[in-house]
C-alpha cells in the first residue's frame, strides 16, 4: 500500500514540476495543461481497468487476468484469484446437484417436488410414466389439476400425509397399483413420493387366494371325516357299512396326506434359490419305474406306451426328476378318459436339448386356462379335478423344478383331442 502512495505521490510531483517550469518558461496556462495531461494519463488508464472490470462476468473468469501494471495488476491478479475460487465452488456444487438429479432420475420410484400449493417444481421420469405428465410442458402447473383422480385429489387437498394411499389405475399407469405419499420439508414444501406396488399387490393376493385354497382343500376331507366318525359313534352300524365308512376315511385322510406331502415339497422348492446338483440320473432305466407307476395309477384303463429314442443322461437331483416325470404322467392318467391313450417319451431334439414329453388323448383345455395352469390350486375344472385325486399343485411342483435344471415346461394342447406336456432340458445337463 505504502509503495502505490509514494508512487502516485511521486507522478503527482512530476506534474507539478512540469506544470511550474512550463509555467516559468512558457506561460502558466501550457504549464496548467502539461500537469493536467500528466495526471490524465493514469486516470484514463485506470478509468479503462475499471471499466474493463465492470463489464466482466463469472463466465469471463479466463478474461480476468489482464496486462497490467502496479496496483491495477495486483487487484485484476486478486480478483482473477476470487473469481476462480469461486467457480470451482460453483462447478463442485453443480455436479453434486447433477448426481442427485441422476440418483433421482435412477429410481425406480417416482419422485415429485411441490411448492405449497401443489405446484410441480420438479420430477423425474418415474414420476412423469406414473402421472402422465412431463416436467419440461407441465412446471409450475398445479398437479391436482393434471392427474385427474378422485381419491389423489382427496388425499392432497386433506393434507394427511400420517400415512400413504394406494390407487389403482393413476394417470396414464392404467396397469399399476401405486403407493404415494407426501412429506412435507424445508419452508412449505412436499416431497411426493410414488412406489409401484403392482407385484405386491398380486403376490398379497396370491397368497389369500393360497390360504383360501389350502383351507377348503384340507376342509373338505376333514368334514367327511368328522362326519364318519360321529356317524360310527352314535350309531352301531353293520360290518359292511363300518367297513366303507373306513375305507372311505382312509381315502380322505390319504388325499390330506398327498396335500400335505405336496406343500412341503413346493415350500422346499420354492426356498431353494440355486439349481439342482449335477448328479448323473438314467432317464432310460428311470422310464421302467415310471411305466410301472402308471399301469398300477391305470389298472388297465389306458393304452400306455413309453418310447425311448436315446441314451442320454441327465443330470439333477434324482427325487426332484423323479416327482416332475410322475407328476406329469399322473396327470395324463388321471384325465384320459377310460380307452384312451399315454404316450411318453424321452428324446433328443435338434438343438441336442433332452425332451421328456406325455402326451394324452384327453379333452383338452382351452387355450385360455394355459398360462395359469402352473399356479397354485389352479383348476380347469375343479369339481372334476377333486374327483381325479389330484391335489392341484402338480404343475407348479414341476414348474419349479423345471426352473431348478435349467428346463422350461411347454404345454400345448387342443379342446377335443388332447394335450402334450413337456420338459425341456438345456444341452449341458445332458450327459
Amino acid at each position: 500500500m505504502r509503495l502505490y502512495l509514494g508512487r502516485f505521490l511521486a507522478l503527482l510531483a512530476l506534474a507539478l514540476l512540469l506544470g511550474w517550469a512550463a509555467s516559468a518558461w512558457i506561460t502558466p496556462l501550457v504549464g496548467v495543461l502539461i500537469a493536467i495531461l500528466v495526471l490524465a494519463v493514469p486516470l484514463a488508464k485506470g478509468y479503462y481497468y475499471l471499466e474493463r472490470m465492470q463489464q466482466l462476468s463469472l463466465v469471463e473468469s479466463d478474461k480476468v487476468a489482464m496486462k497490467a501494471s502496479g496496483a491495477w495488476g495486483d487487484s485484476f491478479s486478486k480478483v482473477d484469484r476470487v473469481v476462480m475460487n469461486a467457480l470451482t465452488q460453483i462447478h463442485a456444487l453443480e455436479a453434486r446437484h447433477n448426481r442427485f438429479i441422476e440418483g433421482f432420475q435412477a429410481s425406480p420410484n417416482g419422485v415429485v417436488m411441490l411448492d405449497n400449493d401443489l405446484h410441480i417444481e420438479w420430477c423425474n421420469a418415474s414420476a412423469e410414466s406414473f402421472f402422465g405428465i412431463n416436467f419440461r410442458k407441465d412446471n409450475l402447473q398445479n398437479i391436482s389439476y393434471l392427474v385427474r383422480n378422485p381419491d389423489f385429489i382427496n388425499y392432497l387437498s386433506l393434507r394427511r400425509f400420517e400415512q400413504p394411499i394406494v390407487i389403482q389405475r393413476l394417470g396414464f399407469a392404467n396397469d399399476l397399483t401405486i403407493a404415494i405419499q407426501v412429506f412435507p420439508f424445508g419452508n412449505d414444501q412436499l416431497l411426493l413420493l410414488a412406489q409401484d406396488v403392482t407385484d405386491l399387490q398380486k403376490t398379497e393376493a396370491m397368497r389369500r387366494d393360497f390360504v383360501a385354497n389350502v383351507s377348503h382343500e384340507i376342509r373338505t376331507p376333514l368334514t367327511v371325516l368328522i362326519g364318519f366318525l360321529e356317524t360310527m359313534q352314535s350309531i352301531e352300524l353293520p360290518p359292511d357299512q363300518r367297513n366303507r365308512y373306513i375305507n372311505l376315511m382312509m381315502t380322505q385322510s390319504s388325499r390330506m396326506k398327498s396335500l400335505v406331502e405336496d406343500l412341503l415339497t413346493l415350500a422346499n422348492l420354492e426356498a431353494s434359490t440355486s439349481f439342482a446338483p449335477m448328479n448323473e440320473f438314467n432317464v432310460a432305466a428311470e422310464m421302467a419305474s415310471l411305466k410301472m407307476d402308471a399301469e398300477a395309477l391305470s389298472a388297465g384303463r389306458h393304452q400306455i406306451v413309453f418310447d425311448i429314442t436315446t441314451e442320454a443322461a441327465l443330470f439333477g437331483e434324482q427325487r426332484e426328476l423323479h416327482s416332475a416325470f410322475s407328476n406329469l404322467i399322473s396327470n395324463a392318467v388321471r384325465y384320459t378318459p377310460e380307452g384312451g391313450q399315454i404316450t411318453v417319451s424321452w428324446s433328443l431334439n435338434s438343438s441336442r436339448n433332452g425332451v421328456f414329453s406325455v402326451t394324452d388323448t384327453g379333452p383338452g383345455i382351452d387355450p385360455i386356462h394355459l398360462p395359469r395352469l402352473t399356479e397354485r390350486f389352479y383348476r380347469v375344472d375343479g369339481s372334476r379335478s377333486r374327483d381325479t385325486g389330484g391335489t392341484g399343485l402338480g404343475l407348479a411342483i414341476v414348474k419349479h423344478i423345471a426352473t431348478r435344471h435349467n428346463a422350461q415346461l411347454l404345454i400345448s394342447s387342443v379342446v377335443g383331442k388332447g394335450s402334450t406336456f413337456r420338459l425341456r432340458f438345456a444341452p449341458e445337463r445332458l450327459h
